[in-house]
C-alpha cells in the first residue's frame, strides 16, 4: 500500500520531472569536469542521456571539444564516441544551465590555509545555478563536505531565485522511499557523494553503489529515478545529512586504518621488524581484518582532506573529534618522517644531506595515474630543497612538475638510466609506479629509500635499501 501511495505522489510532485527522467529525454547538466564530473558525464551519456559539462577552464572546455583527454586512464576514443554518438557537449557559459532538467555539482572541496573547509567553489555554483535556476530541475551535490552542506548552504543560496524546495522527513528503506503529505516543491535537491577511484581498473563509475538523500521525499525518488537509469544498485539514505555522512565515514575510516599502520609500522622499524611480513601474515585470517598498508603519506583529494570537514562541523556541536584529528596528525607527519629516515641513511655512509642529490621516483599521489592531488612526494621534495638537498625527480606521468595550489618547484621530470641513477645520492621511491623496473633501480643506484615496499622481491643489492 506504501508504495502504491509513494507511486502516486511521484506522479503529481513536479510531474514534468519525472515524465522526462522516466523517459531518459531528461537533459543532464554536470558542473566541473574533473576526476569525478568528466567519467559521470560519459557514464550518463553512454545510456543516451543529452549530456552537457560545465567547466571554469577554458583549457579542459577546449581539449574536450577537440576530442583531447587530460585524465589518462580516460582514453581519447572514450571522449569523442560521447561527442559523435551521443551529442555530448561542453561549455563555459552557465546561463545554458537553464536548459537544463538535471544539474550535477562535481567540484572540488578543498581545505584552506588553516586547514578548513573551503567551500568557495560549491558556493560560486550554487550561485551561478541560482541564476539560471527555474521549476522542474533536479540539483544534486556530489561533492565531497560536512553533514548540512546541501541543507545549509546550497539549499538557501539557490532559495534567493525565489523558487523553494521544502525540507522534509521521509523514509528509505529497500530501495523505497515514503514520505507524508503532498508538498509543493518548485525545484528538487538532493546529495549523492562521488565514490570515484582514478585509475581503478576493478570497478567502472557505473559499478559502484550510488548513495542518494533527499531535502524530501520526491528529491529523493527523482535521484533515484535518474541514478538508476545509470547506475547497477542505488542506495537511499533518509537524508541529505545521512549521505554526507556516509562518504566522510568511508574516507575516515580509510585515514584512520592507513594511520594505525604507519604508526605501527614507525614502531616496527625500531623494534627490527618488517611490519610488511606482519601485515601479510595478518591478511591471513579470514574474518576480522582489513590489510591497510604504510606509506609515506596520504594523496588524492579525499582522505587527506575530507576527515577534517568534520571535524571542523563537530566543533559546532562542542564535540571532540580526537580519534580523528590524531589520525590525521600521524598521517601528515609521514613526510617528515621520510625525510629524516633518508637523512639518517645517508649519515650512516658518511654523507650529509644538504647537497646531497636525491631523486624522487613517482610523484603522483598513487601508483599508475596522472594525479598529483595532495601527493606526498611534493611534501617531501619541499622538505628536502628546504634542508639543503638537490632534488630531481622522475615520473612517466608528469613531464613538467605542473603548479598547485600550495607548490611550485619549476621541476622538470630527469631521464631514467642506469647512468644517471647511480649519479644520486639517495633514489627515494615515493610512488611505485608498475613501469619501474625496481631490479634494475636497486641494482645501479647507490643507496635506496623505499616507502612503498616495491622492492621487497628484490635480494641483489639489499645491502643498498633502506625500508621506511
Amino acid at each position: 500500500m506504501a508504495g502504491r501511495k509513494s507511486a502516486q505522489r511521484m506522479s503529481t510532485t513536479n510531474p514534468r520531472l519525472f515524465a522526462r527522467l522516466k523517459t531518459q529525454a531528461a537533459e543532464v547538466g554536470i558542473v566541473g569536469m574533473g576526476y569525478v564530473g568528466l567519467p559521470l558525464a560519459l557514464s550518463f551519456a553512454r545510456v543516451g542521456f543529452k549530456v552537457t559539462g560545465f567547466d571554469i577552464d577554458p583549457d579542459k572546455i577546449e581539449k574536450l571539444q577537440r576530442r583531447e583527454t587530460y585524465i589518462r586512464h580516460i582514453p581519447p576514443a572514450a571522449i569523442s564516441e560521447a561527442i559523435v554518438k551521443h551529442d555530448f557537449r561542453v561549455s563555459g557559459d552557465f546561463r545554458k544551465l537553464r536548459d537544463m532538467d538535471a544539474i550535477l555539482i562535481c567540484v572540488p572541496t578543498p581545505l584552506d590555509e588553516h586547514r578548513e573547509p573551503d567551500l568557495s567553489f560549491i558556493r560560486s555554483t550554487a550561485e551561478a545555478i541560482r541564476a539560471a535556476l527555474r521549476p522542474d530541475q533536479l540539483i544534486v551535490l556530489e561533492s565531497t563536505t560536512f553533514p548540512g552542506t546541501t541543507e545549509e548552504v546550497v539549499l538557501p543560496i539557490l532559495e534567493k531565485s525565489g523558487l523553494h524546495c521544502p525540507v522534509a522527513s521521509y523514509s528509505a528503506h529497500s530501495s523505497k522511499v515514503e514520505f507524508g503529505p503532498e508538498l509543493q516543491a518548485d525545484f528538487l535537491l538532493a546529495f549523492s557523494p562521488e565514490r570515484e577511484d582514478p585509475g581503478n581498473k576493478q570497478f567502472k563509475t557505473v559499478q559502484v553503489p550510488k548513495v542518494i538523500g533527499g531535502v524530501n521525499g520526491p528529491s529523493a525518488l527523482a535521484a533515484q529515478l535518474l541514478y538508476g537509469r545509470v547506475f547497477e544498485k542505488v542506495v537511499l539514505v533518509s537524508s541529505t545529512r545521512a549521505a554526507e555522512m556516509t562518504k566522510l565515514l568511508e574516507n575516515i575510516y580509510r585515514s584512520v586504518n592507513i594511520a594505525l599502520v604507519n604508526e605501527l609500522k614507525c614502531l616496527c622499524l625500531r623494534m627490527g621488524i618488517d611490519i610488511w611480513e606482519v601485515i601479510e601474515a595478518a591478511k591471513t585470517k579470514p574474518f576480522g581484518f582489513t590489510a591497510f598498508y604504510p606509506g609515506p603519506g596520504l594523496g588524492g583529494h579525499c582522505i587527506p582532506i575530507d576527515p577534517f570537514y568534520l571535524t571542523w562541523k563537530a566543533r559546532e556541536y562542542g564535540f571532540p573529534t580526537r580519534f580523528i584529528e590524531l589520525a590525521g596528525e600521524v598521517n601528515t607527519a609521514m613526510p617528515e618522517h621520510v625525510v629524516a629516515s633518508l637523512a639518517e641513511a645517508l649519515n650512516q655512509r658518511k654523507k650529509c644531506l644538504q647537497d646531497s642529490k636525491v631523486l624522487i621516483l613517482g610523484v603522483a599521489y598513487k601508483n599508475d595515474v596522472d594525479d598529483l592531488r595532495e601527493s606526498p612526494a611534493l611534501r617531501i621534495i619541499q622538505l628536502l630543497q628546504a634542508r639543503g638537498a638537490k632534488v630531481e625527480y622522475h615520473d612517466p606521468y608528469f613531464p613538467q612538475l605542473p603548479r598547485t595550489r600550495h607548490y611550485n618547484f619549476g621541476l622538470t621530470c630527469v631521464e631514467l638510466s642506469p647512468k644517471t641513477l647511480g649519479e644520486y645520492d639517495a633514489i627515494l621511491i615515493a610512488t611505485a609506479h608498475s613501469s619501474y623496473d625496481f631490479r634494475s633501480i636497486v641494482r645501479h643506484a647507490r643507496l635506496v629509500i623505499d616507502t612503498r615496499n616495491a622492492t621487497h622481491n628484490i635480494m641483489e643489492g639489499r645491502e643498498k635499501v633502506i625500508l621506511c
